[in-house]
């Protein structure tokens, strides 16, 4: 995306082969350790610092530090229980499976919907244990790493439900991209002036 993103989990081929458990490891690890998502992570870290989030981490390097490994852990450990853990124990296909045509407004409903249910190994559909699960499990291993002003139940329970929006939002970008990214491209490229040998002439 941008030329710059990666997309790793994202697939316009809605007949595409069962993903194996060696894929899906494969999926956690280049979406985890990606050099723009270390870098996105960066960023994050940055902003943080920026407005003192999590003021117990302090700040210079220190505190930067603190900030780049506690976004980095959230990222690692949504990748490893999304991606990984819980589509290898449910046997569901992390990937985003792009549906690319219909009205805009089925194809918003479709996205929504893919943050709660999946496609299983077997082509079949089923709840997206994997975006739940993976959510709440992350949120709670949170508190492992977290300041002790940021942990417990109802700050789990909001880190998940924000987790879950996000990937909402990733699904309309993962679907509706593509259709954005030609029409501002197809529009750049018949804006340009045509070449003085194919000039109307006067």
């Amino acid at each position: 995306m941008l030329g710059v993103i990666p997309q790793f989990g994202t697939t316009s081929r809605h007949n595409a082969p069962p993903f194996s458990n060696a894929g899906k490891f494969h999926l956690f690890v280049k979406s985890a350790f990606d050099p723009v998502e270390l870098s996105v992570v960066g960023l994050q870290a940055g902003i943080g610092q920026a407005e003192d989030e999590f003021p117990e981490y302090g700040q210079g390097a220190a505190g930067y530090g603190k900030r780049y490994g506690a976004t980095l852990a959230d990222e690692v450990s949504s990748g490893l229980f999304s991606n990984y853990f819980y589509p290898v124990l449910f046997k569901e296909d992390p990937r985003y499976f792009r549906l690319g045509e219909g009205s805009i407004g089925h194809r918003i409903r479709y996205s929504l919907l893919q943050e709660v249910l999946c496609r299983t190994d077997k082509g079949g559909r089923s709840f997206s244990w994997e975006n739940a699960l993976g959510a709440f499990t992350a949120g709670g291993l949170a508190n492992a790493y977290y300041p002790p002003a940021e942990r417990g139940l109802s700050l789990t329970m909001s880190r998940s439900v924000i987790a879950l929006g996000y990937g909402s939002l990733g699904g309309l970008v993962d679907e509706f991209y593509p259709d954005i990214s030609h029409r501002l491209l197809h529009k750049k490229k018949n804006s340009e002036p045509l070449p003085a040998e194919q000039q109307p002439q006067k």
